[in-house]
């Protein structure tokens, strides 16, 4: 089942075109990187999938009744959402923001989901902790338990193991590949990591301004090796 298409797909910032010529698409329970150079347009892609940049060209097609509301979304660590001022918990619920609707407060649902969220990342324990005391492993999973409050049937990651120790980036990997395939989470993730993300995605997007290649791991494997 089709969760999103992108055709002829290109994206600009201030009239300059970033990423052009782009075309693939998402299946349920698919898992594509997103790799390329510094400045290839990789993060410009995905937020132009969430709306935070508009397409200059070509279409994003959302399928099976997908909206962008329902996609999960791990950024890259900044310095300010390093030093949010608030809790772990708090931080996770702020995930459910998009479903809130018009109620003022977050539903026995919504809360039992976030609950579930943190279990399942293993800082139940940490719900009370100030996100800014945390070690970088934690605040990125606190951040990823946040995604998955507003995840649906898609999850985005952009660069999820940027700053961390090899302990905390072989456990964010485990984690994510476990979301795919135990939770049917499809997957796109923006990785520097090209051996990662061979070993772990059904599929690979490599950019340069433009596409350079788009299909299975396993012929990219081949291609990069040739």
């Amino acid at each position: 089942m089709e969760l999103l298409r992108c055709e002829n797909l290109s994206l600009a910032y201030e009239g300059v075109t970033v990423a052009s010529d782009i075309n693939f698409s998402v299946e349920n329970g698919d898992y594509l990187s997103i790799v390329g150079e510094n400045g290839s347009g990789k993060s410009t892609l995905i937020k132009g999938i969430l709306g935070f940049v508009k397409q200059s060209g070509g279409k994003i097609l959302y399928e099976n009744g997908l909206k962008r509301t329902q996609i999960g979304y791990l950024p890259q660590q900044t310095a300010v959402r390093r030093d949010f001022p608030a809790s772990v918990y708090e931080v996770v619920m702020s995930g459910c923001l998009n479903s809130l609707g018009a109620r003022a407060f977050f539903s026995h649902e919504q809360k039992e989901k976030a609950q579930y969220n943190m279990e399942r990342l293993g800082i139940a324990d940490l719900k009370k902790r100030c996100f800014r005391e945390l070690s970088g492993g934690q605040r990125q999973r606190t951040l990823l338990a946040r995604a998955l409050c507003s995840a649906h049937s898609m999850l985005l990651l952009d660069e999820p193991s940027a700053g961390l120790d090899p302990d905390a980036s072989e456990e964010m990997y485990s984690t994510i590949l476990s979301l795919n395939e135990q939770d049917g989470l499809a997957i796109i993730m923006v990785s520097h990591d090209i051996k990662r993300a061979v070993s772990d995605s059904k599929h690979i997007l490599h950019l340069h301004k433009k596409q350079l290649f788009y299909g299975k791991a396993c012929d990219y494997n081949v291609r990069t090796e040739g």
